[in-house]
């Protein structure tokens, strides 16, 4: 790929003489005696580096470094001075140099600094092209349905998402909280800052609190160097707190400090930072039930529900089945590697009548599976779980009994545990294995 530079530089014989290094490199070079007509290149132009003296006649390349820079803030420029002054480099770096070069040129070396600097370019493409693949993987069109209920939080979302508000998300587990934490992100203000998710029942409680302020060193055993905590690492950004409703009281009361001052203390310290963040908090659990209960602070409560939004379940959008079953057909076997691309009717049809007490999740992990072990091009009956299959009728059976979602995975693990696993039990119900575990130690369920 070509490379284009441009040389600004009084002198003839050393202007020729730097544009030959790089010409020989395979690079198209232009070169100018001013800055004046630099800046006329710049403008008609665009160079992947700018190689400029200092010493210029009339404008000097300081200040036609930030003339560059206020036009293109991410230009490579080099600045080149006869002057081995610390100061001088000093003020061309803090202008926006990406380096200097002492005169006299040495050859090797200007073709490294330049080599570096392409390098740094690259990266800069690389990280734009990688930001903006994530916005558009986190756009609107990344919520899959066109029903009424999923139209309707989609417009909310579109309300409030470049607010400054916490947003608390509830709805069962498995409804793809985290995708609407990250499409809320990414359409908010903040969309090039850090979003930093945390599940707070997958990390042990005595290691949640240094992965979110961090520790200095010597604030216990182990801690042989001092460490930024997630909320640090995430200033200017969003942090999403998954099944937030599992934090204990003690680490409540440390949050509740940072959502009221913008301030955190790490562990072992004295001293507090100040940061900007926006939380976007997650629960499957009823909140108003556990302040009640004394198991949740109330002002955190309300320091976190400025903004709540419902969630769904796959349950209540049945029409959405079809849109998603085609939407992880695809995805699947291009990830894959396969070439299922479509599903038979009566397997669809098993889909659409389904309760999935798991959601979303449950169906991507139903979809997967079923990719994995089809030997054709379509997915037939007999590549869905016999969780799925026989949920039919169970599905049929709990309705006729109105059963709250509870209650209906209560049934279903009771069902169902005989012929699964805990792994594949608590995929089907879109679970981890944690809250299997806690469920049936809740609801008093021996394992089969």
């Amino acid at each position: 790929m070509s490379r284009n530079l441009l040389i600004v530089e009084d002198e003839e014989t050393l202007r020729e003489s730097i544009k030959r290094i790089f010409t020989k490199e395979g690079m198209a070079v232009d070169t100018a005696e001013s800055a004046e007509k630099a800046l006329q290149l710049v403008d008609a132009g665009d160079y992947d580096v700018i190689i400029t003296d200092i010493i210029l006649p009339g404008m000097d390349g300081i200040e036609m470094l930030g003339r560059v820079r206020e036009q293109t803030p991410d230009q490579m420029v080099i600045v080149v001075t006869a002057y081995a002054s610390l100061d001088t480099a000093v003020k061309a770096l803090r202008a926006g140099a990406y380096d200097y070069i002492m005169k006299p040129i040495i050859h090797e070396e200007i073709k490294q600094v330049v080599r570096n600097a392409l390098k740094q370019k690259n990266l800069q493409a690389e990280n734009i092209l990688l930001k903006r693949e994530i916005a558009r993987s986190y756009d609107f069109s990344s919520v899959i349905g066109d029903s009424a209920a999923l139209k309707s939080i989609i417009s909310d979302v579109r309300k409030i998402a470049d607010t400054k508000s916490n947003v608390l998300l509830l709805g069962e587990t498995g409804t793809g909280k985290e995708l609407f934490a990250r499409v809320v992100h990414h359409n908010s203000g903040r969309y090039d800052m850090p979003f930093v998710p945390i599940n707070c029942s997958a990390i042990p409680e005595t290691l949640l609190e240094t992965e979110l302020f961090g520790h200095v060193r010597g604030a216990f055993t182990g801690a042989v160097a001092s460490k930024k905590g997630i909320l640090e690492e995430a200033d200017g950004g969003t942090v999403f707190l998954d099944e937030i409703g599992d934090m204990s009281l003690a680490l409540q009361a440390k949050l509740l400090r940072v959502l009221e001052e913008q301030a955190i203390r790490p562990v072992g310290s004295t001293k507090t930072t100040q940061v900007n963040i926006r939380f976007i908090t997650a629960t499957n659990k009823d909140l108003k039930a556990a302040v009640r209960g004394g198991a949740f602070r109330e002002d955190l409560y309300y320091r976190i529900n400025v903004i709540s939004l419902e969630i769904p379940p796959l349950r209540a959008r049945k029409g959405d089945v079809e849109l998603l079953v085609k939407h992880y057909l695809r995805k699947y076997s291009d990830d894959m590697g396969r070439q299922v691309k479509d599903i038979t009717s009566g397997a669809l049809a098993l889909l659409m009548d389904y309760g999935w007490p798991g959601n979303v999740r449950e169906l991507q992990n139903v979809i997967e599976r079923a990719i994995l072990i089809s030997d054709g091009d379509l997915i037939q009956p007999e590549h869905l779980p016999q969780g799925v299959k026989a949920g039919d009728e169970f599905t049929r059976h709990s309705s006729d009994r109105k059963l709250s979602i509870e209650e209906y995975t209560k049934q279903f693990i009771k069902e169902f545990q005989g012929q699964y696993n805990e792994k594949q039990l608590a995929e089907l119900l879109g679970i981890t294995r944690k809250s299997l575990w806690e469920k049936r130690k809740k609801w008093g369920i021996a394992k089969d």
